[in-house]
């Protein structure tokens, strides 16, 4: 049975699940990170690494259109890493 006929329940257990693998990685690699580098480039590193993880997972998985937009957006963040890194 795929997961989208599951109750609900099941899907708030699974998400909870993820969301506190990421936690418990996220707060001890901030604690590390703030050591070496800055709020904002901690900020900018963990959004750039949150898209190029959801990118392929929309793309691949869920079978979303890839749209120029989003190609736009991209190279934002790419000049934000390099602004915040710069320098």
């Amino acid at each position: 049975m795929p997961l989208n006929q599951k109750p609900w329940l099941i899907a708030a257990l699974v998400s909870w699940g993820i969301a506190l693998f990421e936690y418990l990685l996220q707060v001890p690699a901030n604690r590390i990170g703030y050591t070496q580098l800055q709020l904002g480039q901690l900020k900018i590193l963990q959004e750039t690494i949150a898209l190029a993880v959801f990118s392929p997972f929309a793309l691949l998985y869920m079978k979303q259109p890839l749209k120029l937009n989003y190609l736009w957006a991209s190279l934002c963040l790419c000049g934000a890493v390099y602004f915040v890194f710069h320098g």
